[in-house]
């Protein structure tokens, strides 16, 4: 007996019907010229607002004053986890081995991370594994013990400017042309934090961003030190500059030396090249001045050691200035 044949046709394409609908009809109108689009946007933010207000939760605005990174890292071992709790370092969870041998780095931990509102779990060592493993870190020796970061919150760079130009020293920023060893940039703000800038300047791409490893090489500085991400480093050092800052770029063959730089005991950005290239051509031609570091027996310094040495000799100038 033959199959019986279905009533209903062919179901993929339209044969030309969604093309013939679309005959005559008017183009899409770019937003610009929408005139309900601003107020259709104004109500729903209203209305997220709202919302986030009944539930307790921050809102989000189209600017936020602060950026967040999407991705989070693991911090393993006894020492580099207590460590990072008693620094303040960001985290949501703190991972315990339900097979730990009990000792005091395993109580403070613990006792920090309840009084810092982290969650604390008890699992296997094989999700302990497991969990090292899936975040780049196979065969990590986490010794019972692991802290979930949270995803660190950039500044943008208008909130940064503001917040060094509303102190009352003159402001002092550290910005980072191409810097992207991850230890580089936690050395420097834990220099930074040591001499009196204001926070650092870094661009969003082909940079080290904030991670663990930023975190436990600034010793726990990051905790006071904040971080502005850039999407364009040259627009925002010009940005800067509009407002009254003078912009320093540090390389060997610079105009002038950093020991005795007239512009030191104003508002100022120093900025700190990358490793092996050092300042890039817009970057460069972004800045004042460039200052050099007098050395000797050495081609180079590395750049958190440039950076280090520079945020010295303006603290030092300007201590000197307040003391004259």
């Amino acid at each position: 007996m033959p199959a019986k044949k279905s009533k209903k046709g062919p179901t993929k394409g339209s044969g030309g019907k969604g093309r013939r609908s679309l005959e005559a009809k008017k183009g899409t109108l770019p937003a610009e010229q929408r005139h309900w689009y601003d107020g259709k946007q104004r109500s729903q933010a209203i209305r997220r607002a709202k919302e986030l207000e009944g539930s307790g939760a921050a809102p989000r605005t189209a600017r936020e004053s602060e950026r967040r990174r999407v991705d989070s890292d693991l911090l393993v071992g006894r020492n580099p986890v207590l460590e990072a709790l008693r620094a303040g370092m960001p985290a949501s969870r703190l991972f315990l081995s339900n097979s730990l041998d009990s000792d005091d780095r395993v109580n403070e931990a613990a006792r920090l991370a309840g009084e810092q509102g982290v969650e604390v779990l008890e699992v296997t060592r094989a999700e302990l594994d497991r969990r090292c493993e899936s975040n780049g870190q196979p065969g990590a020796v986490h010794q019972g013990m692991a802290l979930q970061a949270r995803p660190y919150r950039y500044l943008v760079p208008e909130d940064l400017l503001e917040r060094a130009l509303g102190a009352q020293e003159p402001a002092l920023i550290v910005a980072l042309d191409g810097v992207t060893d991850p230890h580089n940039l936690g050395a420097i703000a834990r220099s930074a934090a040591a001499f009196g800038a204001d926070g650092l300047l870094i661009p969003e791409r082909r940079s080290a961003g904030v991670t663990t490893t930023v975190w436990k090489t600034s010793a726990g500085t990051l905790a006071r030190m904040p971080i502005a991400q850039a999407t364009n480093l040259t627009r925002a050092l010009e940005a800067f500059k509009k407002a009254g800052v003078f912009v320093v770029g540090l390389d060997a063959d610079g105009d002038v030396a950093i020991p005795g730089l007239d512009l030191a005991t104003g508002p100022l950005v120093v900025v700190v090249g990358s490793e092996g290239k050092g300042l890039s051509r817009l970057v460069r031609e972004s800045c004042d001045v460039i200052a050099s570091i007098p050395i000797r027996n050495a081609e180079s310094l590395n750049a958190s050691v440039a950076a280090g040495v520079s945020l010295y000799e303006v603290a030092r100038l300007r201590a000197e200035g307040r003391d004259s």
